[in-house]
């Protein structure tokens, strides 16, 4: 009873571990995707303003606080780059958002006053998808943040552009971008290892075997068989 005990408290708390993390990973997908901070841009001539290019607009930020921000007029005539940044991260947002309801689910705290097996077994089943949905998530944040980041190096270092001219330079969203990616795995590997953690506590609960009751008639057999 004790071990059983410990078994539910260290799979809940991996459990709550990983949806906390899960939900933390989620909005930090939804700032980087919202927040025109993808890249930035400041140059010498202008020294108190910065050119800042998001997904979904680009924005003029001065030192003293104010912000002019233009969405982009046209989809089709935006770089690649950003192109499949939208596409990836509304992708994330999505399979981020049904993993952490799957996972909200399959949480043991929830009805843990029902203890059948085929309930847990349906936790399990839940808690798997939203860790593998988490995953998923995570490893599509974390695809166009590093390549749009390895896109900014490669430019920044390239001889063939004049030394004058001003490099684009990391935003705050990539590194909000990788922080949600890495949450985003961080909480699918719990919630698979709490999974994986309850189905071993499945396999271990006792199995209730009905007890047929023994009419009269049989008692009488089975006495006369041992006379004889």
């Amino acid at each position: 009873l004790a071990a059983e005990t410990i078994m539910d408290q260290s799979v809940e708390t991996l459990e709550l571990l990983g949806a906390l993390l899960y939900a933390v990973g989620w909005l930090c997908s939804l700032c980087t995707t919202m927040m025109p901070f993808w890249l930035t841009l400041s140059t010498d001539l202008l020294p108190t303003e910065s050119l800042e290019v998001g997904l979904w607009k680009s924005c003029v930020v001065q030192d003293l606080g104010l912000q002019e921000c233009r969405p982009y007029s046209s989809l089709l005539g935006l770089p690649p780059d950003i192109k499949l940044a939208r596409i990836l991260m509304c992708a994330a947002l999505g399979f981020g958002l049904v993993g952490l309801v799957l996972a909200i689910m399959g949480l043991n705290l929830i009805n843990s006053c029902c203890r059948q097996m085929d309930e847990l077994s349906l936790k399990k089943v839940l808690k798997a998808a939203g860790g593998m949905l988490s995953l998923a998530a995570g490893i599509l944040v974390l695809v166009p943040v590093s390549y749009i980041a390895h896109l900014t190096v490669v430019r920044f270092f390239d001889k063939s552009v004049p030394d004058v001219v001003s490099r684009w330079e990391f935003g705050d969203s990539l590194f909000c971008g990788w922080t949600a990616g890495v949450l985003h795995l961080l909480a699918g590997t719990l919630l698979l290892i709490s999974s994986l953690y309850l189905q071993e506590q499945n396999q271990n609960l006792p199995v209730h075997i009905p007890l047929v009751p023994v009419s009269q008639r049989q008692r009488s057999i089975r006495i006369r068989t041992e006379y004889i």
